[in-house]
């Protein structure tokens, strides 16, 4: 059996936004699992079920750039603001993301391309950065969109500068249409992902594993009602619709218009694009997103300095 330590019980904590307690209990019943434990807290009700898995602390920038019909977005990595805030680290990442709009969109691909300012590897670029600068830095992620008649709109949301922020979008839309009108409606799109995070596109294509994890909370929230199976399922037939709606982009409540689904507003949009319009792809990119920046003692690091 797993022995569950306060440094696993203060994690899950931090996770779950639990008491001590509650979170030992879970670590218990679940054998240390910390994905699982988090469930176990979300089925009680104690945990919030939009609780995030881990505090976002990397820095960087997110950068963005367009080439005809398709769009990239990249994220790019430093240890402190201070540098993201560098003109020429501002200029290495908005420099990647043109020669990453070349490639296939992989880190690997964009690592391996040369960048024309140095004439060396974006990935040796970014060692003599290193060196330059006086930071760790790393081409952490990419995405890149194409279609083959519409437009692939972008959003940067705390920009720092044109094509540089925090949070980066892409949305590709299909359309014979009106580019010009077609990229509004896209951007607004755009907008809506950064606001919300949609899991997919449509309800269908949310990943299967997502789903049945959360099917399975619902099924043990619904069975402390102490209700019948029957009702159970129904229960929870409900709640998963009303998951769905809720993650997949296509059924979610427009920010720019509530009254209107986004399929809805697309559809209203079609009448200005004067062609049908279909959504083929999506990525939002958030800085440090997933990352856990190391907490320091300072008090620990000065005490070490000086024995030593």
């Amino acid at each position: 059996m797993t022995t569950i330590t306060a440094a696993m019980v203060k994690e899950l904590r931090e996770k779950s936004g639990a008491g001590m307690m509650d979170c030992k209990k879970a670590l218990g019943e679940t054998n240390g699992d910390m994905e699982a434990a988090i469930d176990w807290l979300r089925a009680k009700g104690i945990a919030k079920a939009d609780k995030k898995s881990g505090r976002t602390a990397a820095e960087g920038l997110i950068g963005i750039t367009s080439a005809g019909t398709k769009a990239v977005v990249i994220e790019v990595n430093s240890e402190t603001d201070f540098v993201a805030r560098n003109d020429a680290f501002q200029e290495l990442v908005r420099g990647f993301a043109k020669v990453a709009v070349e490639t296939d969109g992989t880190v690997d691909a964009i690592n391996a391309a040369t960048y024309p300012a140095t004439g060396k590897s974006v990935s040796d670029s970014i060692k003599d950065a290193i060196g330059t600068i006086g930071e760790n830095m790393t081409l952490r992620r990419a995405a890149l969109l194409s279609v083959e008649d519409g437009v692939v709109s972008t959003y940067i949301h705390n920009a720092v500068t044109d094509g540089l922020g925090k949070l980066g979008v892409l949305v590709a839309l299909k359309s014979t249409g009106d580019k010009e009108a077609l990229n509004a409606i896209g951007r607004q799109v755009a907008m809506h992902i950064a606001a919300t995070n949609p899991l997919a596109i449509r309800s269908t294509e949310v990943d299967a594993a997502v789903a049945e994890r959360e099917r399975n909370v619902f099924i043990e929230q619904s069975r402390a009602s102490g209700k019948p199976d029957n009702i159970i399922e129904k229960m929870v037939e409900g709640r998963m619709r009303k998951f769905f709606e809720e993650v997949a982009l296509l059924s979610q409540a427009f920010v720019m218009n509530p009254d209107l689904t986004v399929e809805a507003a697309i559809k209203e949009a079609e009448k200005t694009v004067g062609a049908p319009i279909e959504v083929t792809g999506m990525a939002r990119l958030l800085l440090g997103e997933g990352v856990e920046k190391e907490e320091s003692d300072f008090a620990a690091e000065v005490a070490a300095v000086a024995k030593g």
